[in-house]
C-alpha cells in the first residue's frame, strides 16, 4: 500500500493543471497576478491582486474583476502554474484553534529549554508618544503588520461596531494612564471616498464622548492630493473613489513608515528590541539546566 505522502502526492499532480488549461491571455493574467502575490513579503488578499493588474494596466473595466475572480479560483483550486488553495489570503473569515498544546508537561518543558520563551517589553515607557494605527482595509493587516512594530494595530472593516469603539475608548484611557504625560497620537489610513472619510469621522467622535483621555487623530492617507501623486486609479466601480489597496507595496511602506517617524523614536525602539533579544538569550541558556534536572 502506498504511502501518505506518495498518496498526496499523486492527488496533487492529477488535479495540477491537467484539468484546468486557461487560455493563452488568461494564462498571461495569472501569472502576472502570482508574481505581484509573490513580490511581497506576507499574504495578500484577492482584492489586493486585483488592484495590482489594475494598477498596471491589466483590467481594463469592471468586468476584469469578476473575470479575474472566476480564473484565480479556479487556479487555486486546480494548483495551476504554482497557484494553491492558500495562495491568497482569506479576509472574512479566520479558524480558533483551542483546546490542542502539548502532550505533557515534560513536552513542554523541553520545547522551552530548546526555543525559549518570549520576553514582552513596553516599547513605549521612554518613546515621546504613544502611538496606534487605525486603518479601514481590514484586509490588508499582513501589510500593517509587516511594516510596523510593537504599535497597537486596529483594523476598521467600515463602519466600527459600538462595542469595539467601546473597547478602544477603554484601552485608550488605560494607555494614558500607563504613560502619564504622553500626548497619544493616532494614525489612520483608509480610502479617499465619501465612506472612507466618513467612517472614521464617525467612530472618533463615538470615542472622544466615552474616552476621559485625550487624543490627536492623524489622517495619515489617502488623502485627497494623494491619487494624484501617487498615480493611483480610481475604483472602475465607483468614479471618483480611490482605494488603500490600489497603492503598491512600495508606495504603502512609504506612506505608513513616513507618517511614524515623527512620533517615534526609531533609535529607542531598537535599543528596547535589543534588551528583550538579549533577555531571551540569557534566559534560554537558563532553561537548559532546568531541562536537565526536571
Amino acid at each position: 500500500m502506498k504511502d501518505l505522502d506518495t498518496i498526496v502526492e499523486s492527488v496533487a499532480l492529477a488535479s495540477a493543471g491537467q484539468e484546468y488549461k486557461p487560455s493563452a491571455e488568461s494564462s498571461d493574467m495569472l501569472n502576472q497576478a502570482l508574481a505581484y502575490v509573490q513580490s511581497v513579503p506576507y499574504q495578500v488578499t484577492l482584492r489586493w491582486v486585483e488592484y495590482r493588474l489594475l494598477q498596471d494596466g491589466t483590467f481594463k473595466s469592471k468586468d476584469d474583476f469578476l473575470r479575474f475572480k472566476g480564473l484565480s479560483a479556479k487556479a487555486r483550486k486546480n494548483f495551476w502554474g504554482g497557484w494553491a488553495p492558500d495562495t491568497l489570503a482569506d479576509d472574512t473569515r479566520k479558524s480558533i484553534i483551542r483546546g490542542q498544546g502539548f502532550k505533557s508537561v515534560g513536552a513542554w518543558i523541553r520545547r522551552v529549554a530548546k526555543s525559549g520563551v518570549s520576553c514582552n517589553l513596553d516599547f513605549w515607557v521612554d518613546q515621546p508618544f504613544y502611538v496606534e494605527v487605525w486603518f479601514e482595509a481590514a484586509a490588508m493587516s499582513g501589510q500593517f503588520e509587516h511594516y510596523t512594530s510593537n504599535i497597537v494595530l486596529r483594523p476598521f472593516k467600515g463602519d466600527a461596531s459600538i462595542p469595539y469603539k467601546k473597547q478602544i475608548a477603554v484601552e485608550l484611557e488605560q494607555a494614558a494612564t500607563r504613560y502619564p504625560r504622553r500626548e497619544i497620537i493616532i494614525l489612520y489610513f483608509g480610502d479617499a471616498d465619501p465612506k472612507g472619510y466618513q467612517i472614521p469621522e464617525s467612530a472618533v467622535r463615538d470615542i472622544r464622548q466615552w474616552c476621559s483621555a485625550d487624543f490627536h487623530f492623524v489622517r495619515a492617507g489617502l488623502n485627497p492630493e494623494h491619487p494624484a501623486l501617487y498615480g493611483i486609479n480610481e475604483n472602475p466601480e465607483r468614479p471618483g473613489c480611490w482605494q488603500w489597496e490600489a497603492l503598491d507595496d512600495g508606495t504603502a511602506a512609504q506612506l505608513i513608515t513616513s507618517s511614524l517617524a515623527p512620533f517615534v523614536d526609531a533609535e529607542k525602539m531598537a535599543a528596547r528590541q535589543a534588551e528583550q533579544e538579549h533577555a531571551e538569550e540569557r534566559l534560554l541558556l537558563a532553561l537548559h539546566n532546568v531541562e536537565a534536572t526536571w
